[in-house]
């Protein structure tokens, strides 16, 4: 019985063609979406994702024989209300400068309440973003790419499909919103309006929250705006199709962001999970709230004061889980700024850990050296 066992897996191996695989999957140009109205019942070999999957399956035991040893960890939830609502002299920044602080510094993520943005509009940003992965396929197909050199909006399955060890369970649409402001016919008819107007909004957000940052770190708050945080940024939006075998697979591989913020709208499934004191955490989803986390960028000039903490997401047999995720970053532009520790901030006692780089530099490595499990931030130490 081992022995036939044993000869099928041989077998199988042997009839495996990967690369062949992959290409008959982008070439649908239909997603994982497409593959979950073909009626699978199976996940397909190329999105096996072993990393993830040993972990999650380590985890699960991990909590199921230890689950009364388990002390709930508290996720930082900060309320922007009279930072939003009031003057920015008002008695309460100090408060929200000092837990952004200590978020920032201790789990690199936090998530807000009260920051500005309707709930309205972010319900109709998450439909916007449904109405796009759900509608016909032809429509779709003229988005399908990889090529954001050529090309500000594009829809695929995974960017890296080829170079990195296995797909993943989602689709997505990437738009470049700026620099230079994108024109609005090139975004999706069926949900161009309101990713104008999201956009609009969570830039504005984002301004505020760079100034609350700066003044966490003892600077100014214009700090981090001068040196071009928000100079440039993009909007993607994924769409996590319900799995038939999520033990199999990941939504979204473990993976620290290149970016100096991300503003993360995801709806209430939940699946995100960020790596706190050696252990995945969830993010569980809070009506109205907002997740932010810190890029490797912005821990890179705040000479390691700021986090930038691994995260993932996980497959799930209820779906579609739908997120929307703002980037701050400069990769897209054409300028060289370099970027390193920031002076005020260095001294006898805390020298510059990493060494300058261009943001064009730093995204180009990250992209070449994938999903490896070790930060980009590794190769610019000094």
């Amino acid at each position: 019985m081992v022995a036939v066992s044993e000869a099928s897996e041989v077998s199988s191996e042997n009839t495996y063609d990967r690369t062949k695989e992959l290409e008959e999957f982008d070439e649908t140009k239909a997603g994982v979406k497409g593959l979950v109205d073909s009626g699978v019942v199976k996940v397909p070999r190329i999105f096996y994702n072993s990393h993830d999957v040993r972990l999650h399956l380590h985890e699960a035991m991990s909590i199921q024989s230890h689950s009364h040893d388990q002390i709930p960890l508290s996720f930082p939830i900060i309320d922007l209300k009279e930072f939003i609502t009031d003057n920015k002299d008002s008695s309460q920044r100090k408060e929200v400068v000092d837990q952004i602080r200590k978020a920032s510094e201790t789990w690199g993520f936090f998530q807000i309440t009260n920051h500005g943005i309707p709930i309205s509009i972010l319900d109709e940003m998450l439909q916007g973003a449904r109405r796009f992965f759900e509608q016909d396929i032809e429509l779709k197909k003229p988005l399908y790419s990889r090529d954001f050199t050529n090309r500000r909006v594009l829809y695929n399955s995974k960017f890296n499909l080829y170079s990195s060890s296995s797909a993943e369970w989602r689709d997505t649409l990437g738009c470049i919103m700026s620099p230079p402001p994108l024109h609005p016919e090139e975004l999706p008819p069926v949900c161009r309006d309101i990713l104008m107007e999201y956009n609009k909004q969570v830039q504005s957000l984002g301004n505020a929250l760079f100034e609350l940052l700066s003044e966490s770190l003892g600077l100014s708050n214009k700090h981090l705006i001068d040196m071009g945080c928000t100079n440039g940024h993009s909007l993607t939006c994924h769409y996590y199709p319900a799995c038939p075998e999520p033990e199999l697979t990941i939504g979204n591989s473990e993976h620290a962001d290149s970016s100096f913020l991300t503003i993360l709208l995801q709806d209430q499934i939940g699946g995100l999970q960020i790596l706190h004191q050696n252990q995945w955490t969830n993010v569980r989803p809070t009506p109205g709230a907002l997740v932010v986390n810190i890029g490797n960028l912005l821990q890179l000039i705040s000479n390691g004061r700021f986090k930038s903490i691994v995260h993932r997401v996980l497959a799930n047999k209820i779906g579609p889980r739908l997120s929307v995720a703002c980037f701050f970053s400069t990769g897209f532009l054409p300028h060289t700024r370099i970027y390193g520790p920031i002076k005020e901030l260095l001294s006898e006692h805390n020298p510059p850990i990493y060494r300058e780089t261009t943001v064009k530099e730093f995204t180009l490595y990250g992209n070449n050296k994938g999903r490896n499990g070790i930060s980009k931030l590794e190769h610019f130490k000094l």
